[in-house]
């Protein structure tokens, strides 16, 4: 059975309209950041439907019209550390007090039905009826707040998995990790770019009888030493996820953190894709 995933309908109603639909844009750790994810959007290529896989509001200075173009373009949703905060589900103390600031002026900016919207996204996983052997969650399987970063954690997650294919996300870092069968150790999967300052594309030709974490990377405060923000595409007929990086208007993003006077690490931090 497919969680029911939100207080209406329309979400349900959507998740049954993927049993037509091919290629899938995951997108993940947006972050406030509208300019990032403007830039992900304008660069998508035609694709049937939108996974989220959490973490839309904190960091950023723009969670309302994050919040707003995410609930516009519909699919299916996976509720994130950082949404849970924003949406007074956990308390800020989790947070390291950058984090914490940040989260909590997010949720002062929210208009009441954008917050209301952000408390009500499903805990992962989302099994997705119409996708057969494929999960979403934002963290782990076993607990949605855990990172899995090393080939130990991978391999933990792999081998208690029954799912074929897992997105995720929470790490910032785009790529994922590979199992071909028991009796193999875990592989690590990374994109390979050119560059770092143009728009560019990777694909990943999934294996019979594999097992896979992919993380599609994060929209807005990538992490793995490129600033462009990062999505990817899910081809569920080829069987092909193309990892994508864009650049953005970074400057803006930058300048709208240091006017809302939020900490300004998260404004530096964006240049550095760290």
């Amino acid at each position: 059975m497919v969680p029911v995933i939100g207080p209406g309908v329309q979400w349900r109603i959507q998740l049954e309209l993927i049993i037509h639909q091919l290629r899938i844009l995951l997108l993940s750790d947006i972050h406030s950041n509208l300019e990032a994810l403007q830039a992900c959007l304008a660069a998508a290529p035609a694709h049937d439907a939108v996974v989220n896989l959490g973490d839309i509001v904190g960091y950023g200075a723009s969670p309302n019209e994050v919040a707003q173009r995410t609930r516009e373009l519909g699919g299916t949703y996976v509720r994130g550390n950082h949404d849970k905060v924003v949406a007074g589900i956990e308390s800020a103390e989790t947070f390291n007090p950058i984090a914490a600031v940040a989260a909590l002026w997010n949720r002062d900016q929210l208009t009441t039905e954008n917050l209301d919207w952000v408390r009500g996204l499903p805990k992962g996983p989302v099994l997705v009826e119409t996708l057969p052997g494929v999960q979403l969650v934002h963290g782990a399987a076993d607990d949605e707040d855990r990172y899995v970063v090393t080939f130990e954690e991978a391999a933990q997650q792999l081998a208690n998995i029954n799912q074929t294919l897992t997105f995720f996300g929470h790490t910032h870092v785009q790529g994922g990790f590979l199992l071909r069968n028991e009796l193999t150790s875990v592989e690590d999967l990374v994109p390979e770019y050119d560059s770092v300052g143009k728009s560019e594309t990777w694909d990943l030709k999934l294996e019979l009888g594999a097992r896979y974490l992919i993380n599609p990377g994060s929209i807005g405060q990538p992490r793995d030493g490129d600033w462009r923000a990062a999505f990817a595409v899910f081809d569920s007929e080829k069987q092909v996820v193309t990892f994508c990086r864009v650049p953005y208007d970074l400057r803006s993003a930058q300048e709208k953190v240091m006017a809302a006077n939020l900490p300004a690490r998260l404004a530096t931090r964006l240049a550095a894709g760290r």
